[in-house]
């Protein structure tokens, strides 16, 4: 792999924190972004690789413009882009849900992966090398009841993905959607159900989901393609999960 320097966003548990084991033994140095600093320090400690932790929360645009602009030298030329901070909230039907969870579901999935990405996304055009990888959802293909704003921001980072690809014609910045479905092993559900272990411990009774490191291998795949080929999208479920039939509701007679 040529690429040198990653940051990874969400790197504090779950995908993000696979992504950043799976790269560390890549030898790449990491720039690791999440809100919380013991757990990013606990990470740092057993990666083997240089890293650099920034803990703030990723909507702070002020604080992570200011940490990026004030990188160590050997941080400084960022080539990827993991953009996996990101979250749901909730699973009620929309007009029965709370605006401040929408409110924070579309800062956190797509303008502050809007604003890292514009941030970082000149110097890579500039060096004509970099790669963006956004993780999004299978939510943002195939809606299912409750998902209301978690699809439609998926959705757009879907779109997201594919226009800057398309923005970035004749330049090697390659740009990868990964849409995982069901992934265990994280805390997703437990966000999504606000602290309630026993709904999120129901979420994936009886069947075996994607796991963190399911999602890195895709990830890491996609960065050691040759240099010529951009994979533009990977949608990966697990064995007990299907996309849904359309619902219909009938009227009893």
């Amino acid at each position: 792999m040529n690429y040198k320097v990653a940051v990874v966003t969400g790197a504090s548990s779950g995908i993000g924190k696979a992504i950043a084991e799976s790269l560390a033994k890549q030898n790449i140095r990491l720039i690791l972004v999440a809100r919380r600093q013991d757990k990013l320090e606990q990470l740092q400690s057993e990666l083997q690789t240089h890293s650099h932790v920034i803990s703030c929360d990723i909507t702070d645009k002020n604080k992570i413009k200011e940490a990026l602009n004030n990188l160590p030298d050997e941080f400084s030329n960022i080539d990827v882009l993991i953009n996996c901070a990101g979250l749901a909230l909730g699973l009620e039907d929309a007009q029965e849900t709370e605006w401040s969870d929408w409110e924070t579901m579309l800062n956190v999935n797509c303008m502050a992966l809007s604003y890292i990405t514009h941030l970082l996304l000149p110097g890579m055009v500039a060096r004509d090398c970099g790669h963006i990888v956004n993780i999004g959802s299978t939510a943002g293909t195939y809606p299912y009841p409750g998902a209301n704003i978690y699809g439609a921001t998926k959705a757009f980072v879907e779109q997201f993905s594919l226009n800057l690809k398309a923005d970035l014609l004749g330049t090697a910045v390659r740009v990868t959607n990964i849409a995982p479905a069901m992934v265990g092993e994280s805390e997703f559900s437990l966000v999504r159900f606000k602290g309630n272990e026993e709904k999120a411990q129901k979420v994936y009774e009886g069947l075996k989901p994607l796991t963190p490191a399911d999602v890195a291998e895709s990830a890491l795949w996609v960065l050691i393609q040759p240099a010529h080929v951009n994979i533009n999208r990977i949608e990966m479920m697990p064995v007990s999960q299907a996309p849904s039939n359309l619902a219909t509701r009938r009227e009893a007679k």
